[in-house]
């Protein structure tokens, strides 16, 4: 335990940044877990039954780091040495895919309750569709979530927790450092409740370890009286922050190095040289060669297991291991086996479309599995051929979230990172905003997470501004690897969900609640090139204006074009349900859907940030939207097929006035279509 707490004070000390108070504070329960009762592999990080470790006080990192260090997870002397630095594997807080034995990537507070409350129910789902009789051990590890004062205030880790306690998640288990002390000074200058109250309240068993400086044996009774409980469980465990500082017990030891001076106070007070730095006594590194022994000998025993499994139930097992690596049929085979839409198909709304095609996908890929934050009638989201998951039936693939929109999306992140998942979560597009910090650490993870969101624009009507999403998108799709798809009709809601499946990282299905019309070139396959070309212009006529559009705007510019205020005009229309799609595509393929110089107008019910990429004018919100019947909305912000022919002629009209002020010449203003991406500049500016 000393050890740990000397090299914390080291690894920070030397980075000159970083909190060594809580990895000092937790080093005796972290030892406990780590040395004693966790079950996992160092030599394999992916184990599928090994119990999962989620620091949920991510500023405490020092702390994971140095437990994989010791335990032999991959993470050297020179790493800890690293910390903070560039291109380094030990950054300020943890992350996914970069360091050994990260399960997942957080920092935000109460985000890692949401996402061990996800592991445990992947965990508890996963048992009870597989495991049979004689194979009981097939997934039975625990998830251990360590969390602080802080986590405790965020309202995400109380709407997790609450659901974790209906659900009866008896394989979770909370390590809650209370030590009083937050960056502020006392906790009692903002926070008085009981804890552990509050989740008895939820459905938890709940321990206190009074002395979780010293007292190991007390620590190890209560992770191991946890694994006996039928709920979920929170330890609350008393500890001093920065224990063995001469500032311990203070706001200081929380956020900043300790000093040479203190650090020498440390070492000196758990018998260390203080001359010495970043030093692991031998006795102390047989005693983790042993941890590691272990958990080879434990991987090796389930290992046998499995095998048996695979011999008696042949099909499960491939299943399992289908799910594991991510085994997807290819796009082209996916659209194949999916529904058929073409311009007979019915007009409907693409929330409606969505749900046919979920639950296709769903009937495709057993790992595709999640719920709505109580909106199942409105989102179209539940299983046909599945029932609940609830505390009674574990094995039901459809998840009812609650009113939970944040635990919701960081529940979700848990799931696919326990493995063998495809979460979706579902809301309006307007409240994806509750849950915006779980999405950005989705896309900063790689976690393919469906966040199926309806009633996407001011086409929602009666209930108005607050549940308008005029400016949700746009955030969407200025957040790194966020994959946004709004699509136009059937077709194109299947070819969303193929992207969606295929891509990196977590995807926004934005849907209507208003019928769209079936396009006659729609196709899914043109979804995957993000734009295309849906009303080709008159070939033998100079091509006079382009207009692009997506979602329910596609139904009404089409409509549009029979207006006596355009057919006198060559008019092309662009369905683009994915920017981001688009812009991966070539520079030849993005001149020929978008060509240079001929005048450009974009229609979305949506703010019209960031179309100054692709047009020269918009027809979009400026302001918020209002509350009355669908139509009469729409026909106030121009968006009906009555009242957009006019507004694309004004804008027809501005950008001809351009033109003229730029002596005749018509404007270039897309130059995104080349230089949007350096590496397409690098490579066409020559042709460009």
């Amino acid at each position: 335990m000393n050890t740990i707490r000397t090299l914390a004070a080291d690894v920070v000390q030397k980075s000159n940044s970083g909190h060594p108070g809580m990895p000092m504070g937790m080093a005796p329960v972290a030892h406990a877990l780590w040395a004693k009762a966790m079950k996992y592999n160092p030599g394999n990080p992916h184990w599928w039954n090994r119990d999962r470790f989620v620091l949920s006080n991510g500023h405490g990192c020092t702390l994971q780091y140095i437990l994989l260090h010791l335990s032999g997870f991959g993470v050297s002397m020179d790493d800890l040495k690293n910390f903070r630095q560039i291109d380094s594997i030990t950054p300020g807080h943890p992350e996914v895919h970069i360091t050994p034995g990260v399960e997942v990537t957080t920092g935000p507070l109460g985000q890692g309750i949401g996402n061990g409350v996800g592991m445990a129910m992947a965990q508890a789902h996963l048992q009870a569709v597989y495991a049979k009789e004689g194979f009981e051990g097939l997934f039975n590890n625990h998830t251990y979530v360590f969390c602080g004062d802080g986590c405790m205030q965020e309202g995400v880790a109380s709407e997790a927790a609450s659901l974790a306690g209906h659900l009866q998640l008896k394989n979770l288990v909370i390590i809650y450092d209370d030590n009083k002390i937050s960056i502020d000074g006392p906790t009692n200058l903002s926070f008085n409740e009981d804890v552990p109250m509050r989740f008895r309240s939820y459905g938890f068993e709940t321990l206190t370890v009074e002395k979780g400086d010293s007292d190991l044996d007390g620590l190890l009774a209560a992770i191991e009286k946890a694994k006996t409980h039928n709920k979920p469980t929170l330890i609350s465990v008393r500890t001093t922050i920065g224990f063995g500082s001469s500032k311990q017990g203070t706001s200081k030891t929380h956020g900043e190095a300790l000093g040479a001076d203190d650090i020498k106070h440390v070492k000196k007070t758990f018998g260390f040289n203080p001359e010495e730095s970043f030093v692991v006594p031998p006795t102390v590194q047989d005693l983790w060669t042993g941890v590691k022994t272990r958990g080879a000998a434990l991987e090796a025993e389930w290992n046998k297991l499995f095998a048996a499994y695979s011999e008696k139930f042949p099909a499960q097992a491939a299943e399992l291991k289908a799910r594991f690596e991510g085994k997807l049929p290819s796009v082209e085979e996916l659209i194949a086996k999916l529904p058929k839409y073409d311009a007979k198909s019915k007009a409907d709304a693409t929330r409606n479309l969505s749900g046919v095609v979920l639950n296709a996908v769903a009937d495709l890929l057993p790992g595709v599995m999640g719920g709505s934050a109580d909106l199942t009638p409105s989102n179209k989201t539940d299983l046909k051929k599945s029932h609940d998951f609830q505390a009674s039936s574990l094995d039901g693939r459809y998840i009812r979230f609650g009113i939970r929109e944040h635990g919701m999306a960081a529940i979700g992140n848990g799931m696919y990172a326990y493995g063998g998942f495809i979460p979706y979560t579902a809301t309006f597009l307007n409240f994806i905003e509750y849950a915006f910090p779980a999405v950005r650490l989705a896309a900063l993870s790689n976690f393919k997470q469906l966040f199926i969101m309806t009633h996407d624009s001011i086409g929602l009507g009666e209930d108005g501004p607050t549940h308008q999403p005029v400016e949700a998108l746009q955030l969407c799709r200025a957040t790194p690897n966020v994959l946004v798809l709004r699509p136009a009709d059937g077709a194109e809601t299947v070819g969303a969900y193929a992207a969606a499946l295929h891509w990196n990282g977590p995807s926004v299905l934005a849907l209507s609640r208003q019928n769209v019309k079936a396009q006659e070139r729609s196709s899914a396959e043109a979804v995957l090139k993000g734009a295309y070309v849906l009303v080709e212009e008159d070939k033998s006529k100079p091509l006079q204006l382009i207009v692009i559009a997506s979602g329910t705007e596609v139904t009404s510019v089409v409509d549009a074009l029979q207006s006596d205020a355009l057919k006198a005009l060559n008019v092309r229309v662009v369905s683009m349900p994915s920017s981001t799609l688009f812009d991966q595509q070539t520079v030849a393929y993005r001149r020929e859907v978008l060509p240079i110089g001929v005048p450009t107008v974009s229609v979305e019910a949506s703010a019209v940030f960031g179309f100054e990429k692709y047009a020269h004018a918009s027809v979009g919100m400026t302001t918020f939207g209002a509350s009355g019947p669908l139509e009469k909305v729409l026909d106030k912000f121009h968006m009906s097929s009555r009242t957009l022919p006019a507004k694309l002629a004004e804008r027809v009209q501005q950008i001809t006035e351009m033109a003229q002020l730029n002596g005749g010449k018509a404007p270039v203003l897309n130059t995104h279509v080349d230089f949007h991406y350096a590496t397409h500049a690098q490579v066409h500016v020559a042709k460009c």
